[in-house]
């Protein structure tokens, strides 16, 4: 993919994270996708793990919103990584703001791995 596909790729997967739209996050992803949280030692494997991970997610905040993008894309065409501020909207209406990097691998137009590095408590639990 150019790097503009894969900037494309990336902000979709985002836009659907943020519209609490699993079917926009899941078009981005292969069947098998790894999905890893670096950090804090979590793996999961598949759409319907990664599926329930962002449901955790969207029901213990009432927004989440992810923003100011910065990209580095491999030559190669098969590896993008992102900087990015996250904004989370806690129950009780307080924000919680981070700043993480979010490594991805494509294959035939799909991240085929997501691995994040977070700042701060895992938002993102296998379970």
């Amino acid at each position: 993919m150019t790097e503009a596909e894969m900037m494309a790729l990336v902000r979709r997967y985002f836009r659907g994270a943020d519209q609490r739209n699993f079917d926009e996050i899941a078009a981005t992803l292969t069947e098998d996708c790894v999905f890893t949280v670096e950090t804090h030692g979590v793996k999961l494997q598949g759409r319907a793990e990664i599926e329930a991970m962002f449901s955790r997610l969207w029901a213990n905040h009432s927004a989440v919103e992810h923003k100011d993008f910065s990209f580095v894309a491999a030559p190669s065409g098969d590896r993008i990584a992102t900087q990015f501020t996250v904004v989370n909207t806690e129950l009780d209406g307080r924000l919680t703001i981070k700043s993480n990097c979010n490594f991805f691998r494509v294959e035939d137009g799909k991240f085929t791995h997501v691995a994040v590095y977070m700042a701060g408590p895992n938002t993102l639990d296998a379970a």
